[in-house]
């Protein structure tokens, strides 16, 4: 096995395991304060679920990338290693962020404000960055 070779197993590692760290810490942020505020506003938990859920695509996103670069691994292994590592870094640090504004949403719901709407366009902008690293892994 070639050093690039070597290289490439290990940028489609990086790509799934960073993506799924951030999603795991992007949940688990948005998933404390739903715990937090099922204790104030039981009522607000369906708001609270899709919002503690969101940052989970990102780890979908990374295995897209892990499965459409996996047959490429042998031809181009120095280039499977950047994308992953930048996808997956992409990925993971979205997540985290996108959790914070999930959390900062679901206590504003359980404190009486209706912002689920909004939560979810601001979700969104994390998000967006997510879906353009998949999209530029997918275009080489």
């Amino acid at each position: 096995m070639t050093l690039e070779t070597i290289l490439g197993y290990l940028g489609l590692g990086l790509v799934l395991s960073l993506a799924g760290i951030g999603s795991a810490i992007g949940t688990t942020i948005a998933g404390s304060a739903a715990e937090g505020a099922l204790k104030v506003k039981p009522e607000g938990s369906g708001n609270y679920m899709v919002l503690s859920a969101l940052p989970a695509t990102q780890g979908i996103y990374g295995f897209v990338a892990f499965f459409m670069m996996l047959g490429n691994v042998e031809a181009a292994g120095l280039k499977i290693f950047g994308i992953g590592l930048c996808v997956g870094l992409v990925c993971m640090i979205s997540a985290i962020r996108q959790g914070k504004v999930c959390a900062n949403g679901i206590v504003g719901i359980s404190q009486g404000h209706d912002v689920f709407t909004n939560t979810l366009i601001y979700a969104a902008l994390p998000e967006f960055y997510a879906i353009l690293g998949l999209v530029g892994a997918l275009m080489i």
